[in-house]
């Protein structure tokens, strides 16, 4: 079966780390990309096979945004008062989002009338991990007249993905505690 160039690509980018382009390509990108501020917007998506999968276009209305964020668990500072190392509450602290929701989130704020498509992963260092989000104004009129956004349209939102994935979440959190309450009132009604 022939296979096309988002294959390739994926399996350029799946082994990224271990291949000639990480050494070649991937470090001049990152010494580029550390002087950069934190939030910028690009030209065309690093990752093109990446960002067609989340729904990604060449039209107006669409962009995409690279964000910088520092790796590494979230330590707190040292308590000034008495206490014993282990209850410093200093190490082992993370944070309970993943890194590419905080970046989801930052690029969100900082293009507040954009829905955020989706995020993946473009590179790392020492000290940062890049991630490049894509994101799209529901008011474009490219926008509006294009069907595969018409689930977008109409429903722009102040707190946008961010509020519909936290409703997702309680959903499934109440459909859970829903079947337990059932399995609880049938294995007592199966007792009795």
């Amino acid at each position: 079966m022939a296979r096309g160039l988002y294959h390739y690509l994926a399996e350029a980018w799946a082994g990224a780390r271990s291949s000639w382009i990480w050494d070649v390509i991937m470090k001049q990108r990152l010494i580029e990309w550390r002087r950069e501020p934190s939030i910028v917007r690009v030209e065309k998506p690093t990752r093109i096979n990446k960002a067609r999968q989340y729904g990604y276009k060449a039209k107006q209305g669409i962009i995409v945004v690279r964000v910088r964020l520092r790796r590494g668990p979230f330590n707190r500072r040292r308590p000034n008062s008495g206490r014993r190392p282990k209850r410093m509450g200093v190490y082992g602290i993370t944070t309970s989002k993943s890194l590419q929701l905080i970046a989801e989130e930052r690029a969100a704020r900082k293009y507040p009338n954009m829905e955020v498509l989706g995020s993946y992963w473009v590179g790392e260092d020492g000290t940062y991990v890049w991630y490049e989000v894509i994101l799209v104004d529901p008011s474009h009129p490219a926008i509006r007249s294009d069907s595969d956004f018409a689930w977008l349209v109409g429903k722009e939102d102040k707190e946008g993905r961010r509020r519909r994935r936290l409703r997702e979440r309680q959903r499934k959190l109440i459909e859970r505690l829903r079947k337990k309450a059932e399995q609880s009132q049938q294995s007592q009604s199966q007792q009795s």
